[in-house]
């Protein structure tokens, strides 16, 4: 029949003789809201925020109170209109939904605008033949570095990129910042002054946090993996033994490190092996125990964790073939229990790069002797020296060994 209408009819459109006030409002709204993204927004007010806040600060030396500039301030005005185009366009294809191929696009062209006029700061603030004015980033910078990290984040979610694609696309990374270091652009900027006024030591310090961070987590594995397996095969030794470690973990870092000083100092002075090999009181030693001691919670936790996953109809398989107790354990548990074991390697990797940070309070070196220095004289720039280099260490340990477990699983099915 004409004039009829079926009740699985679409709303009449916006604006139509049929539709009441209630309806469009809503049907407008619904519009408006299909065409935003929900991250994008708070994406965008970051990148807003971030272009309304300052852009670097200006101080006449390396101690003195920094002056905050507005990126129009800081910049040329072809630069600072380049920097509001870039930081628009960044912003407004964060906040519709665009694919997941041009937010990609968007962020990283953003990112290499932000590096480059950031590096152009420095020679619009400071006079010619100035030795002693330093120009750093101030919160604006920081705010849309951040901003442009969420957005690079998460189109990689969106483009579900394979572990592998993971370690390419920072190994990528990794070349564009050594390329934009080597390059000198960033050159005028006070981190790099205080780098290059310590080059020697910076490399001294990194070696020395990583020995600690990479060297506590080996000695963890060697004695965190076979505790696992223990407790989980002696389930009377689990609640004590885990409770043990567990009282460890809640001992403040800095109270730990010190409570070590008397015994490794003990040792030194009644043990010249030890002595000999390096056992002091302070310095790395009580570092090494602390981070070593901080580890072994998480290593042995998931070993008993991932072995108790592995079902026991595949146990059962397993002794059914004639395989012993340790033929078992190495050819069946531990490869299945395996993704697990590795996250709790990734825990205690992560946590000792940041941890060993706090060795320099002892002696023990690492990038907190920059951190300690700069809080000490207080030069912020030289506290980002040791503050920015560990942050990225922790963030590449986690990209890689998240795309490990990740195909550690993979395996495994």
């Amino acid at each position: 029949m004409s004039g009829s209408r079926r009740g699985g009819d679409s709303a009449p459109a916006v604006g139509s003789p049929g539709m009441s006030m209630t309806q469009a409002v809503a049907a407008t709204t619904g519009i408006a809201r299909r065409g935003l993204d929900k991250l994008g927004v708070v994406v965008a007010a970051l990148f807003a925020l971030g272009a309304a806040s300052p852009f670097a600060v200006f101080r006449a030396n390396r101690i003195a109170a920094g002056e905050a500039k507005s990126f129009f301030e800081a910049l040329p005005p072809a630069a600072a209109a380049l920097f509001a185009v870039a930081a628009f366009l960044a912003g407004a294809v964060a906040l519709t939904r665009t694919t997941a191929r041009a937010r990609l696009a968007s962020a990283i062209a953003f990112a290499a605008a932000l590096a480059a006029l950031i590096g152009a700061a420095p020679m619009h603030l400071i006079a010619p033949g100035d030795r002693l004015a330093r120009v750093a980033p101030a919160a604006g910078f920081w705010l849309l570095a951040f901003a442009d990290l969420i957005l690079f984040a998460d189109s990689v979610v969106r483009l579900k990129l394979g572990p592998l694609a993971r370690v390419l696309a920072l190994a990528l990374g990794a070349a564009a910042l050594a390329l934009t270091l080597w390059s000198g652009v960033w050159n005028g900027l006070s981190i790099l002054k205080e780098y290059a006024n310590r080059s020697d030591v910076f490399w001294r310090e990194a070696g020395a946090h990583l020995v600690l961070a990479v060297g506590s987590l080996a000695a963890a594995m060697a004695v965190g993996l076979p505790l696992g397996v223990l407790i989980a095969r002696k389930r009377r030794l689990r609640a004590p033994a885990l409770g043990a470690l567990n009282a460890i973990q809640t001992i403040p870092s800095i109270a730990l490190f010190g409570m070590l000083i008397g015994p490794l100092g003990w040792i030194s002075s009644h043990v010249p092996a030890a002595a000999a090999l390096g056992v002091h009181g302070v310095g790395a030693a009580p570092a090494f125990v602390a981070l070593f001691l901080y580890s072994l919670l998480p290593m042995a936790a998931n070993t008993v964790v991932g072995l108790d996953q592995v079902s026991a109809e595949v146990v059962d398989a397993a002794d059914g073939m004639g395989l012993t107790a340790r033929q078992r354990l190495f050819a069946i548990e531990l490869p299945l229990a395996l993704p697990v074991i590795l996250t709790g390697v990734r825990i205690v990797l992560v946590q000792n790069i940041g941890l060993a940070t706090i060795a320099a309070l002892i002696g023990g070196g690492g990038f907190g002797v920059f951190v300690f220095i700069g809080l000490g004289q207080t030069a912020p720039d030289l506290i980002l020296l040791g503050a920015v280099p560990t942050v990225l260490l922790a963030f590449a340990a986690a990209v890689l060994l998240d795309a490990w477990v990740e195909l550690a699983t993979g395996a495994r099915s």
